[in-house]
């Protein structure tokens, strides 16, 4: 028929080989076939048999592949099946290599985009749900945007080395000493997060140990120990007498922070809940400890009276509220000693005026008086070991420390 010699020249298939029983397939020999779609879309399919199971397996389309392309393609594929090898499954694996390369490639673009700051940021995401408040969030990103984003922050952070942590510590190594401390510890775990990411690869140049410390000298040598100036505990009755005579909220709070030898941030931000009057104990939460350990003080009688003699302001459950039921600011209670021309003193400073009167005019325990501060025990070893909080052995203290403060000065001691 015309249609079989018009197909012949354009196919360069015999009319013997287009002729074929399966509508839609037309073998052209050694498992070659022309597969024709009702939708007219031809394509070249390669027919074999593999572990007593008949293959099919697409070769391309016609558009793309010619008579004597598709002819050498099943060819080669042929000598594979005659080794044994599946030709479909070796495709697989050849797309899940290209699959691999594509990815390795996306990673190498993603790790050139990857800035410092991107890098920053990523991690304090990650990290922030495990932090006390929001507050160390804000210190970390200032600290980072303050000293290293100027001359790191637009980086790859696969590109940053040591010369690049060098350049951003150096200028506030000896300055602020604590600062830089920070700031390099801070870039130090940024970079390790990185590294997990295959963000960057080798060695953390902001690491110190076997680092940066044959470039910088030691934070120790250039540190200046600055102490919180403490009122000396020999000094502490008289001026307690004056304290209690003056009238305000601000004076209460200062008292209180002193007859519990707590930190002015958790006597600022005391709440009722927090406080059983009954059995005399203030149970501060964890989230408000240094510490980040939940912290029983036990309560004085004199404590108690301050409390009691608080007024209750509805709707605010404050202890000592300020302005608009907010807590008061960190600078209130250092006021009232500068009204009392004490300025020279801080509020912090009494724990020390604390610890050097148990130390110098009792007999308590040191670890009773470091257990009373809500010190971290260095001891890890120490720590595991220790179940309790000495509860009853600090209430005597934080009593014997109570009639120091009423005694004028007399010196107070415990039985042991």
């Amino acid at each position: 028929m015309w249609w079989e010699i018009w197909w012949d020249k354009v196919m360069g298939l015999t009319s013997l080989q287009v002729r074929n029983a399966v509508p839609g397939m037309h073998a052209d020999g050694n498992g070659l076939y022309l597969c024709v779609k009702p939708s007219g879309s031809k394509s070249w399919i390669l027919r074999f048999q593999m572990s007593h199971k008949r293959r099919e397996m697409g070769l391309g389309a016609v558009s793309v592949l010619s008579l004597a392309d598709a002819r050498a393609e099943a060819a080669r594929l042929k000598v594979m099946i005659a080794q044994g090898i599946n030709p479909i499954e070796g495709r697989r694996e050849a797309i899940a290599a290209q699959s691999e390369i594509r990815l390795a490639e996306a990673q190498a673009r993603t790790r050139r985009a990857a800035t410092f700051k991107v890098a920053a940021a990523e991690y304090i995401a990650d990290q922030e749900a495990g932090w006390r408040n929001a507050k160390h969030r804000q210190q970390w990103s200032n600290t980072l945007k303050t000293y290293a984003y100027p001359t790191i922050g637009d980086l790859p952070v696969g590109d940053i080395t040591a010369e690049h942590i060098i350049k951003v510590l150096r200028p506030i190594w000896s300055e602020k000493p604590e600062t830089a401390s920070r700031v390099r510890m801070r870039i130090e775990a940024v970079l390790n997060s990185a590294k997990l990411k295959g963000w960057r690869s080798g060695e953390n140049p902001a690491i110190w140990r076997g680092g940066l410390e044959v470039a910088l000298p030691r934070i120790s040598k250039v540190k200046r120990v600055r102490h919180h100036p403490a009122m000396p505990w020999q000094d502490v009755s008289g001026f307690w007498i004056d304290l209690a005579n003056r009238d305000g909220i601000s004076p209460r709070a200062l008292q209180f922070t002193i007859l519990t030898a707590s930190r002015s941030g958790e006597v600022r931000g005391a709440t009722w809940s927090e406080i059983d009057l009954a059995d005399g104990v203030w149970i501060i939460p964890s989230e408000r400890m240094k510490a980040g350990r939940e912290h029983r003080v036990p309560l004085s009688a004199a404590a108690l009276t301050v409390l009691q003699r608080l007024p209750r302001i509805k709707g605010c459950d404050l202890v000592f509220p300020g302005s608009f039921k907010q807590p008061l600011s960190d600078m209130t209670l250092a006021a009232v000693l500068k009204r009392m021309g004490l300025g020279q003193f801080t509020v912090h400073g009494f724990r020390s005026t604390f610890r050097d009167w148990a130390a110098e005019n009792t007999n308590h325990s040191p670890e009773v008086v470091e257990m009373a501060l809500a010190h971290t025990v260095a001891n890890k070893v120490e720590a595991a070991y220790r179940r309790g909080d000495l509860l009853a052995k600090r209430k005597v203290l934080m009593d014997d420390w109570t009639a120091y403060l009423n005694s004028g000065g007399v010196a107070v001691h415990d039985q042991g």
